[in-house]
C-alpha cells in the first residue's frame, strides 16, 4: 500500500515555517518560534510567494530568490501620505508618540482588517501637527528571499 504525500494546491491550508527577507535582512521569520498556519488564496501571502509554494510536497524545505518588484510590487509614491494628528487620535491612542521608523497598524475602512504604515517624518515643515507614513510594503521594489519548511498540507 502506497501513501500519498500531500502537495500544495490552490486553497490548501498550510502549517509552515517561513522567512521573507530583503537586502536589509528579515522582515518575517517564524523559524525561531511557532509555525504559521494559513490558507492559500486568502491574501496572507503575496501571489508571487504563493505561486512558489504550489506543487511542493509536505516536509519540503526550499528557498527561492524572487526578483525585485515581483513579490510585493513596485513602490508607489502615492502610498506615502501625511496623516493629521487629529485623525491619528481618533484611530488610536491620543497620547501615542510617533518616531521615525515606527510601524503603526491602521484599521481598514470596513473595520475587518488592518494595514501598516511606517513613520517617515513627524510634523510638516509648515509646523502643522501631522505624521508622514509610508504605506508601501517594506519589501516593495526589492529582491526577496523566501525560505519555507512545509510542516503540514491539508
Amino acid at each position: 500500500m502506497s501513501t500519498t504525500i500531500a502537495t500544495v494546491q490552490p486553497g490548501s491550508f498550510l502549517t509552515l515555517h517561513y522567512r521573507l527577507a530583503g537586502p536589509g535582512g528579515d522582515i518575517i521569520n517564524t523559524f525561531e518560534g511557532k509555525p504559521a498556519t494559513l490558507s492559500l488564496g486568502t491574501g496572507e501571502l503575496s501571489p508571487a510567494v504563493e505561486q512558489r509554494l504550489l506543487g511542493l510536497e509536505e516536509g519540503t524545505r526550499a528557498s527561492f530568490e524572487i526578483p525585485a518588484g515581483e513579490a510585493f510590487g513596485e513602490r508607489k509614491p502615492d502610498m506615502v501620505q501625511w496623516v493629521a494628528r487629529k485623525l491619528l487620535n481618533q484611530l488610536g491612542d491620543p497620547d501615542e508618540t510617533y518616531r521615525v521608523g515606527d510601524v503603526v497598524q491602521f484599521p481598514t475602512p470596513d473595520g475587518l482588517g488592518q494595514y501598516a504604515g511606517a513613520v517617515q517624518q513627524v510634523g510638516k515643515a509648515d509646523g502643522s501637527d501631522a505624521v508622514l507614513f509610508d504605506f508601501n510594503h517594506p519589501l516593495a521594489d526589492q529582491p526577496v528571499t523566501f525560505e519555507v519548511l512545509l510542516i503540514g498540507v491539508l
